[in-house]
């Protein structure tokens, strides 16, 4: 925590700190509001350190007996280890440990300035896939029983859940999220000569999918507010060639259904969701991927849930769930076995992989309450950082966070972007750019302007959004970001 912003550090010790008179209770409502763990003893506000106290103290505390309203100075540590403001930042370090977790901060008259604070998890990743014993007993299961290949129960499982999680009736699984896509865009008839309008500013598989099939992506600019495909702009790029819009909800965060359902069937255009990065994401109350024709999900490792690799497609509409059960398995006829009528892809899923699927979905209301409150802490903990903005959630929209990304005023920061992201590195902080936009990628580049895109493009970062991102981790993020000013 040491070196952070001024006025933030001030907020930090008040919230930690209570008076050196107080009860148990006290210092409990203290550690509450700090997050850390840590209460602070002190006399009076911004007065000289009388102790720490830590919730490991008040638990043994209550255990041994003592009430709430007994004294929190009797259970302090009152000679805890402690270093000088003027101390270099490797001095400090050097004195936190295991046991030493929290090492107050003080000034020549041994009044708290700061805190320093030990996170045995060094290395925070922007992406962390969590399994537990179900994962592990139902692809045990599938190692024991043989099933291991694109046959068997777990898929068929992973299918119905994913299903009733989103409010269709189909789904249909594939090998990864591309996949789904491509598919989706088969199963439409779509081919050369025929255009699909989607979002400069996505992950390249929204571009090739449709280059797959030998039609055209024509690239649309964002809005500025939630950094999604702008409805405005859709409607200036549709031509007599057009046949369909695939919105992307980036990063967790819906696209304006409303206004795009409205354009596709007032233009007789189809609609195919790229919901990657959005499982469980709402507009107007729907899930995401449910709205459009078709709905296209990645599993991939990174994802809210993972197989891994893998991919989902979702639809209303039985005849292309029945189309894209054929192409994805070779073409084959679902009436005779190895005739082909279609040219078809081996876009199949594993039993193994789907067992992982079916264990993610039993606990994913509760990973994307995480997902939330991760989203939550982090607007809680960067607000008020000058030169700090990030993606704006309309009151249509639930989104899920699956990753937590800002945008850096180099003027009003002092650095730009890629510094940042260099300085947080050093702190064993794992950061990612937002995606390069698909209209200056070298297979795309085109001489066009879409200024929104580019900007959010050029200026943006995602930040540590892992589920299990706990309350700390998301302070000390904040904290490097807004020492980084410095």
């Amino acid at each position: 925590m040491s070196g952070s912003d001024g006025n933030d550090i001030a907020r930090r010790i008040t919230a930690l700190s209570c008076p050196a008179d107080a009860d148990i209770r006290g210092a409990m409502e203290a550690i509450n509001r700090g997050a850390l763990g840590v209460a602070i003893l002190c006399e009076g506000p911004g007065g000289r350190l009388r102790g720490l106290v830590t919730d490991g103290d008040i638990r043994r505390a209550l255990l041994a007996g003592k009430g709430l309203n007994s004294p929190a100075a009797d259970i302090a540590n009152r000679l805890p280890l402690t270093a000088r403001t003027d101390d270099p930042p490797e001095k400090t370090a050097a004195l936190l440990s295991e046991r030493s977790r929290f090492i107050p901060v003080l000034d020549a008259e041994g009044r708290v300035r700061d805190l320093a604070y030990y996170d045995k998890r060094s290395h925070l990743p922007v992406a962390d896939a969590a399994f537990g014993q179900e994962e592990v007993a139902n692809v045990m299961e599938c190692v024991l029983t043989g099933w291991v290949s694109s046959a068997g129960k777990f898929v068929t499982e992973f299918e119905r859940s994913f299903a009733a999680f989103c409010g269709v009736p189909h789904a249909v699984a594939v090998c990864n999220g591309t996949c789904a896509l491509h598919l989706a865009l088969v199963a439409l008839g779509l081919g050369p000569g025929d255009e699909v309008i989607v979002p400069s500013l996505s992950f390249i598989a929204s571009a090739n999918s449709v280059a797959y099939t030998g039609a055209t992506p024509v690239f649309a600019d964002s809005e500025p507010g939630t950094w999604n495909i702008d409805p405005e702009q859709i409607e200036r790029l549709i031509t007599p060639r057009t046949r369909a819009i695939m919105p992307v909800h980036l990063y967790g965060h819906p696209a304006d259904m409303t206004a795009i359902m409205a354009i596709a069937r007032r233009r007789g255009l189809a609609v195919i969701e790229d919901a990657a990065e959005a499982h469980g994401a709402r507009w107007e109350g729907r899930r995401v991927g449910a709205i459009g024709d078709l709905g296209c999900f990645s599993f991939y490792g990174n994802k809210i849930v993972t197989t891994g690799e893998g991919g989902m497609v979702v639809t209303e509409r039985q005849d292309l769930a029945e189309r894209m059960r054929m192409l994805r398995d070779h073409g084959m006829s679902p009436q005779r076995r190895y005739w082909h009528p279609v040219l078809g892809y081996n876009y199949r899923l594993t039993n193994l992989q789907a067992a992982l699927g079916v264990a993610q979905m039993g606990r994913i209301d509760a990973t994307l309450a995480r997902k939330r409150e991760v989203g939550a802490a982090y607007a809680s903990a960067l607000r008020g950082i000058p030169g700090l903005s990030w993606v704006a959630a309309g009151a249509s929209s639930w989104p899920v966070y699956w990753l937590n990304s800002i945008l850096v005023d180099p003027a009003e920061f002092g650095m730009d972007r890629d510094a940042l992201m260099s300085r947080l590195r050093e702190l064993g902080i794992e950061t990612r750019p937002v995606f390069p936009v698909l209209h200056r990628q070298p297979i795309y580049d085109r001489a066009e302007r879409l200024p929104v895109a580019e900007g959010i493009s050029a200026r943006g970062l995602s930040l540590p959004s892992a589920a299990n991102l706990t309350p700390a981790e998301v302070v000390r993020v904040a904290e490097a970001v807004a020492r980084a000013r410095k």
